[in-house]
């Protein structure tokens, strides 16, 4: 065995040993005389050892090898390089004039300095060297192919090949390089490939392909350009475009080189040039043939002419036949004179005359190319030689020969088909079409399903019958389309292949992974495995599982019946045995690779208290420094219940393992933050019971601590429209299949709106006190995009809150329940929305008694009653209720005392303009319909009582208490008293009347406004006094306290307010009021109008607030917050003032107010006084 190693390593070579015999000192001339003896030595090499044999005189070696049996021959052993690719170059799209760069990455095992790679480029299977248009640098693991300048010629697929002794490792893909952008509007692409061919004395053949003209016009023709290297002229070589892609150019200067180029023309305009050929020299390439060398030793040649020997003109067949022109060649004669000599050609038609050929420039070279010739018509040719002396005979006719015929552009191509290939390309094959007419290659268009929007996929001719299209869109359907082309120009399109819709096609998946042992009872063992890394694009349905005994090679199948969980029981073991397993997935597209064997696993029985691994590791809301991670709880508990977990967390590369929680979780998910942006972990979970903590899970895969860019968060609002909570989340990504995985708690939920878009939501739409928690969404067939949102007890009660007002919202009243009285007693109660639908409902009730009878106006939102006979059993409250969809209002109206029967009087229609005692008397009113008649008087001699009793109505901003007279006049004076206090006008108590009614109004009346209140009204002759008690208790209790639920501010607004411009300005402030009052803003005197600028808002009918976004000095101003409901209101003003971000901002100036403003309860800032509003 030590032999057997000697003799490997002494083999383990990188170049063979086996190599051909060679002379490392050759023999040596040697000069000796006669029948002397002489010895010839020399040196050879090669393994085996040759044989060496003389032969006679002339001193050849024969060099034979040995038979040699295989056992003989050595083993030759090569280094194996294994090429990992860490980053690898994609596909390429861009357009002419731009740079493209192709770069890949690679680790090499081993990586041996003397044993280097070879990196070979090749585009469409075209080797590629770096030259001025291609740049190819190699080294260190990293390869680079960079394009400077693109051109269409640069199109086609990239391959990279590193090659080895050992084998080739490789990757492709495709550069796509458009049209840029055209000198004219609509002006075609250029053309491309150009090649130059036949290059002689004085003329060239210039060719190439043209371009795809799918959303351009045809192409009218082509103008050939030249220009002479180290100058920069261009010159146009053709007057009038041609129409096919092959020209002729002569007039050539002999020795000189040229470059050339090409430009297509259409109706709209002269495309850019292609890029220039290489250059390329006007000579004679049978120059070079009459070159003859002779060695003569040493460093001394002898070169001489072919003209020197004799000969004559032998003509040649034609090397290139065309529609227009032929190639000649023929066998120079022989000549011997220093006279220059050149050539004649002539040429006889059908009808057998001869004809010179016209040339402008004497024919030195024997080859030349004769134009202007007819189409499909058959000629014959003969040379003559010539010089300063004559010409000589006509050579031999040549063969007949035909000029080619126009035949036109191929025919269209046969069926397109188009097929799945990955998630942004498709393979496209189709049949050649049948008349080719010299088929340069195709040209395949795209097109979204329904757009008619064609585009190119290809820019440069394709001659293969298939075509992978790369950059499309995922998920998106395609119908696509093919042309032929030859020198002429293009096809007509072929049929349009079937919509296929961009997706990677199936393929079975790849194999499961770490297999490990959960449980073990002595005679079965748990099982369970990580699913395949690439499910090969459908679902994977079924697991397959073998066993064997371990040191054994026969695998035997643990069940028929393939399993459909990882998560699998395998029974009937022997106990003590050791085993080990491998794993199958198969999907729609077949059965995948089997698993790496799983380790040595020896069946006993576990037995030890504390639990087994949990299993099943998953990863969600990956962020830039946490991750949330979940689990399945053990299979085997141990001795007792688990009551926790721990999770532990290490880098990538490292042992080093770290506990995020210390306190141990009872819920089987935790969210691992503090971790560092970019790096990648490796995470595992351990149980806890009652006797410890158990084993570790199996380590995850490596997690990388980086969000999945644009990801987004879970949003959570309260639908406006329907009240719902609604919980939304937008995917960054999405694939066909993806789904979204809604949980609580991290526990799955069904019950949420499916969307088949980016979109998907979780709606509550009877949500209740116990619906908070952590709600969490993942979406597979993407990266990982995930995110959650925590809902707390206090969010959740201010949302339901919010539910419950636009699920119960109020109907705005532009008036409130109001009254009048009409003829023949009846009494019109009516009210007035800001709006309603034909299906509005509505009830009237007076004394807590529903009435009917009840009208409605939707075009005015007028709702209204008619009560037929009005009497004083009626006085009371009049209620009306409102329901219009989901809203509702009320609006109540209280008619107690006398109130009414002023209204009565006020329809009399006598008016004194200014009574005094000249007026005073008794009047009498008499009224009289088809029923009767009746007469009124009224005593208003002063002689009796004039002022009626006191009587209490609520107003908008407190209450009122009103005095009705029979009669005022100047002379009276009136007094109100509360208690034994006198009062007087002003903000608490605001006395005034009409000459009917004596009014005194309580502002915001509390508890000290209760009491006892009286009027003295006197005259010159008489004192009248009028009580009423307000002491709460009595029937003017609820008028007393209705006064207290009318809109108000409490407080929280500062008089003014200083910001500076671009600024976010936010007034708040908090509002009361039964029912919750509606909200108004102005500005200088005008509503302000809610938009993306000014944000109105009422939070729970107690927060108001108004917030401007990025002030300017244009919003300066005087601000006034109305807060009004069916009881009254009040406003308050707030003065703005917006400063330039260049100036401090100045001292702001308290404005005057009516009274000192009151501090908020609770609050630090200053509230400017409101005014009260009805």
């Amino acid at each position: 065995s030590v032999l057997k190693a000697k003799m490997l390593d002494k083999y383990v070579r990188e170049e063979p040993m086996i190599r051909g015999p060679k002379f490392l000192a050759r023999l040596r001339s040697h000069t000796v005389y006669e029948n002397t003896p002489v010895k010839l030595i020399c040196t050879v090499d090669g393994f085996p050892q040759p044989i060496v044999k003389w032969s006679s005189l002339s001193f050849v070696f024969f060099f034979l090898y040995p038979v040699l049996s295989a056992a003989m021959l050595p083993k030759i052993h090569y280094t194996k390089i294994n090429i990992t690719f860490l980053e690898k170059f994609g596909p390429v799209f861009a357009s002419e004039g731009g740079s493209a760069s192709l770069t890949a990455t690679m680790t090499l095992e081993p990586n041996l300095a003397n044993l280097q790679p070879e990196a070979q480029w090749y585009r469409d299977d075209e080797r590629l060297f770096d030259s001025k248009w291609v740049k190819i640098d190699t080294g260190r693991g990293v390869t680079t192919l960079t394009i400077p300048t693109l051109f269409k010629d640069d199109e086609g697929l990239y391959t990279l090949r590193m090659v080895t002794k050992g084998g080739t490792a490789e990757h492709s893909a495709f550069v796509s390089v458009a049209d840029g952008p055209p000198p004219v509007p609509k002006a075609p692409g250029a053309p491309m490939d150009i090649k130059i061919h036949d290059a002689n004395r004085d003329y060239v053949i210039v060719s190439w392909k043209p371009p795809n003209t799918t959303t351009e016009g045809p192409i009218l023709g082509y103008f050939v350009d030249k220009c002479e290297v180290g100058t920069e002229n261009w010159a146009q070589c053709n007057d009038h475009p041609i129409k096919i892609c092959k020209y002729p150019v002569s007039g050539l200067f002999e020795g000189h080189s040229y470059y050339f180029r090409v430009r297509a023309v259409n109706s709209h305009g002269i495309s850019k040039p292609c890029r220039m050929s290489d250059p390329i020299a006007a000579l004679d390439p049978t120059e070079f043939e009459k070159l003859h060398a002779k060695k003569l030793g040493g460093k001394l040649d002898v070169v001489s002419y072919h003209d020197e020997v004799e000969g004559e003109i032998f003509p040649y067949p034609v090397s290139e036949i065309d529609r227009t022109y032929v190639v000649l060649s023929w066998k120079a004669p022989a000549y011997s004179s220093k006279a220059p000599m050149w050539y004649f050609i002539e040429k006889c038609l059908e009808s057998g005359a001869w004809q010179r050929v016209n040339t402008q420039v004497p024919i030195r070279s024997p080859r030349y190319a004769v134009f202007d010739l007819a189409e499909g018509k058959q000629y014959q040719f003969r040379v003559l030689s010539a010089n300063i002396y004559g010409n000589s005979e006509p050579s031999e006719p040549s063969a007949t020969i035909e000029t080619l015929q126009l035949k036109g552009v191929p025919s269209a191509p046969g069926q397109v088909i188009a097929t799945r290939e990955s998630d942004t390309s498709v393979l496209i094959q189709w049949a050649p079409p049948k008349e080719p007419n010299n088929l340069i290659g195709y040209y395949i268009d795209q097109c979204v399903k329904g757009s008619m929007d064609w585009e190119s996929a290809n820019h440069k001719p394709r001659k293969n019958t298939k075509f992978v299209v790369s950059g499309l869109t995922k998920g998106e359907t395609y119908v696509f389309r093919v042309q032929a082309i030859n020198e002429i120009g293009l096809s007509d399109e072929s049929q349009e292949s079937s919509p296929l819709t961009v997706k990677a096609a199936l393929t079975h998946p790849s194999a499961p992974y770490d297999i490990g042992v959960l449980s073990c009872d002595g005679h079965s063992m748990v099982l369970n495995w990580k699913k395949p890394l690439h499910s090969g694009g459908s679902k994977i349905k079924e697991y397959y599982v073998d066993k064997r005994r371990s040191g054994t090679t026969m695998w035997r199948e643990i069940h028929i019946p393939p399993v459909t969980e990882r998560l699998y029981k395998v029974e009937g073991l022997t106990e003590g045995a050791v085993y080990q397993f491998h794993v199958y997935a198969a999907n729609l597209a077949g059965l995948g690779p089997a698993s790496k064997h799983s380790a040595d696993f020896t069946c006993e029985a576990w037995t030890m208290p504390e639990p087994g691994p949990a299993y099943d590791l998953t990863f969600t809301e990956v962020r830039d420094d946490s991750v949330v991670v979940e689990w399945q709880k053990p299979v085997y508990p141990g001795s007792g219940p688990i009551t926790g977990y721990h999770v532990e967390y290490a880098k990538k590369g490292t042992s080093e393992w770290t506990t995020a929680n210390q306190t141990a979780v009872s819920h089987r998910f935790h969210k691992v933050t503090n971790l560092e942006v970019g790096t990648s972990y490796l995470f595992r979970v351990r149980a806890v019971n009652a006797a410890g903590v158990g084993m570790a899970s199996m380590a995850s895969d490596p997690v990388t601590a980086k969000a999945v860019a644009g990801s987004q968060e879970v949003s959570c609002v309260v639908d406006e429209k329907s009240g719902d909570i609604v919980m939304s989340f937008e995917s960054c990504q999405i694939s066909e299949g993806s789904q979204f995985i809604w949980k609580k708690d991290y526990k799955e939920i069904t019950d949420f709106s499916k969307d088949h878009t980016t979109i998907s939501k979780m709606i509550f739409t009877n949500a209740d006190k116990e619906d908070f928690g952590t709600y969490s969404v993942s979406v597979t067939n993407t990266e990982g995009v995930s995110s959650s949102h925590t809902i707390t007890a206090e969010e959740l009660a201010k949302m339901l809150a919010l539910s419950y007002e636009i699920r119960h919202p109020i109907i705005p009243l532009k008036s409130e329940l109001a009254y009048k009285i009409l003829e023949r007693g009846r009494m019109r109660f009516w009210l007035q929305a800001e709006e309603i639908s034909s299906k509005v409902t509505y009830k009237f009730f007076a004394n807590n008694k529903e009435l009917s009878g009840m009208g409605h106006d939707v075009s005015t939102g007028i709702i209204e009653f008619i009560m037929d006979h009005f009497t004083e059993e009626n006085e009371g409250t009049f209620t009306c209720q409102i329901t219009d969809g989901g809203g509702k209002a009320q609006s109540s109206l209280v008619l107690i005392g006398d109130g009414k029967s002023g209204e009565f009087e006020t329809l009399s229609g006598l008016f004194l303009l200014q009574f005094s005692l000249k007026t005073a008397g008794l009047y009498k009113a008499t009224i009289s319909d088809d029923r009767g008649k009746d007469m009124s008087q009224i005593d208003i001699s002063g002689k009796g009582a004039s002022a009626a009793e006191l009587v209490i109505s609520c107003t908008a901003t407190g209450i009122q208490l009103q005095c009705h007279m029979k009669y005022y006049t100047s002379e009276m004076n009136i007094t109100w008293y509360h208690g034994e206090t006198k009062l007087s006008h002003g903000e608490k108590t605001v006395i005034g009347g009409t000459p009917a009614m004596a009014t005194m109004e309580v502002i915001e009346p509390s508890d000290k406004d209760k009491g006892k209140y009286s009027i003295f009204i006197t005259d010159p002759e008489n004192s009248h006094k009028r009580t009423l008690d307000l002491s709460g208790d009595g029937q003017y209790s609820l008028s007393f306290s209705l006064s207290q639920y009318r809109g108000k501010v409490v407080g929280g607004l500062p008089d003014v307010v200083t910001i500076m411009e671009k600024k976010t300005l936010s007034l708040t402030c908090t509002v009361r009021g039964d029912p919750k009052p509606q909200v108004s803003w102005l500005k200088n005197g005008a509503d302000v109008e809610p938009d993306d600028q000014y944000v109105v808002s009422l939070d729970q009918g107690k927060f108001a607030s108004l917030t401007i976004k990025g002030v300017s000095m244009e919003d300066s101003g005087r601000y006034t917050m109305i807060v009004q409901n069916k009881y009254g209101g009040e406003s308050v003003d707030i003065v703005v003032s917006v400063t330039p971000k260049t100036q401090p901002a100045p001292a702001p100036a308290p404005a005057p107010s009516p009274a000192p403003p009151k501090a908020a309860p609770g609050r630090g800032m200053k509230s400017p006084t409101p005014t009260r509003r009805k």
